[in-house]
């Protein structure tokens, strides 16, 4: 008998985590059942793919440029790959504020509901300021200076470090290239195998992911605010939410238009990583599966995906992006304040290069959004307005963020002759995972 495919395995999951969790908050014991016996499997399953995601960047990055052979094919597929990046964040701030100043969610929070939420959520916009603002405090080149690791081991020992990794082995893989191919030999073998078993390994933790979503949902039900705050919120979310779906529309006509591929082949081949990135609110967690699916499923060979991939999950962040832009408005529309089209122009600005510099995990983005606000003179204080419902948010701009990754490799891949006619797994149906031979 034929398996469901993963993507419905992965969908029934959290379904099941849903309505498992709502029948047990009906008892006493439910919510803390959950917390002490359920969470800790979904937190073990994140542990697990983060724990391959330095690896894998490792890896594939170091194999992948060592096999282009040639430097000038690096530098052109560099530049292709972050003009795209740049291209369709700065559609996704503009969408973003399109839709907010459309439907004007900040107009219909009342005072009383304001004062409640900054109550509730005070303390924790205090602590995302302070982050904030040492950020702030670094110099115009500390970005640059921050791209160089004194010392490999101790940036890979932490996954907000992609940005130094990828440097390492970008650096590494042109090493590479350089010295006689009679030495560097022994040295691409090594990563050859090495990749190989992480990808292997990334078979057999995707194997876990229904019960790892179904455990993360769970959590997610149990941990939810008040049923009062979500409504006060809801035409705020609701925005954003939009904002995300057409950012997605964009993203599967692009690849339509620039590769001939079918939007259907394209969200049936990366499906499965938007699942995941939606129950893990994490790129960089979600990387190995995205990479797996762009490689096997939708036709980009590995030097390409490889290459766009690792840096896509660390500098493109358009739902992120796109959230920053709603959010920024919709707290200036809830204090009265109304943005001037240059406030707006250079929201659009800040966003796009603050995006670069959000960390691949769950909440980074919540930190840049201080940066926006007082890059537009909008209270910092008003970030207590958007925590009640910035989890489940958080959850759907991942899933943006991800399908924005595939879509440019696809891009990028074939403007270098580097997507296949076929995908190496023909029938995206098929249970995952597949063995590459």
């Amino acid at each position: 008998m034929k398996k469901l495919a993963l993507h419905w395995q992965i969908l029934l999951g959290m379904a099941a985590g849903v309505v498992f969790a709502l029948i047990l908050t009906n008892f006493s014991w439910g919510p803390d059942f959950i917390e002490d016996w359920i969470k800790p499997f979904g937190t073990i399953f994140i542990n697990a793919l983060k724990l391959i995601a330095v690896p894998l960047i490792l890896a594939s990055l170091i194999k992948g440029i060592s096999d282009l052979k040639d430097i000038s094919q690096i530098s052109k597929m560099g530049i292709r790959t972050i003009g795209i990046y740049i291209l369709t964040t700065v559609i996704a701030v503009s969408i973003g504020l399109l839709m907010v100043n459309g439907i004007k969610p900040g107009k219909t929070i009342n005072p009383d509901t304001r004062t409640e939420l900054v109550e509730n959520y005070g303390g924790d916009a205090e602590l995302t300021r302070q982050n904030a603002q040492k950020q702030k405090e670094a110099g115009p080149l500390q970005a640059l200076v921050d791209l160089v690791p004194e010392n490999i081991i101790g940036a890979a020992g932490k996954n907000s470090n992609m940005l130094q990794v990828i440097f390492f082995s970008i650096f590494f893989g042109i090493g590479l290239i350089l010295i006689p191919e009679k030495t560097a030999k022994p040295v691409k073998d090594f990563f050859d195998g090495f990749n190989e078993v992480i990808l292997k390994m990334i078979d057999i933790i995707m194997l876990t992911a229904p019960y790892g979503v179904f455990a993360l949902l769970a959590a997610l039900v149990v941990e939810a605010p008040s049923a009062d705050l979500f409504a006060a919120l809801g035409m705020y979310a609701l925005t954003v939410v939009i904002g995300l779906a057409l950012m997605i529309v964009i993203y599967t006509l692009l690849v339509w238009i620039f590769t001939k591929r079918k939007p259907s082949f394209f969200i049936n081949g990366i499906s499965p990583a938007q699942l995941l990135a939606f129950s893990t609110s994490s790129s960089a967690a979600t990387l190995p599966v995205t990479m797996e699916r762009v490689e096997e499923h939708l036709g980009v060979e590995e030097e390409v995906a490889s290459f766009v991939l690792p840096i896509g999950a660390t500098i493109n962040m358009d739902g992120t992006s796109l959230y920053q832009a709603v959010a920024a408005v919709f707290i200036a529309q809830a204090f009265g304040i109304d943005l001037s089209i240059g406030a707006q122009l250079g929201i659009i600005a800040t966003a796009t290069l603050a995006s670069i510099g959000s960390a691949a995990v769950p909440g980074a983005g919540m930190v840049m959004l201080v940066i926006v606000l007082a890059q537009a003179g909008i209270p910092e204080a008003g970030l207590a307005l958007i925590f009640a419902v910035d989890r489940p948010l958080d959850m759907c701009r991942t899933t943006v963020n991800v399908t924005g990754d595939a879509a440019v490799s696809m891009m990028v891949g074939k403007s270098v002759g580097k997507l296949r006619d076929k995908p190496i797994i023909k029938n995206w149906d098929d249970n995952y995972p597949k063995n590459k031979s």
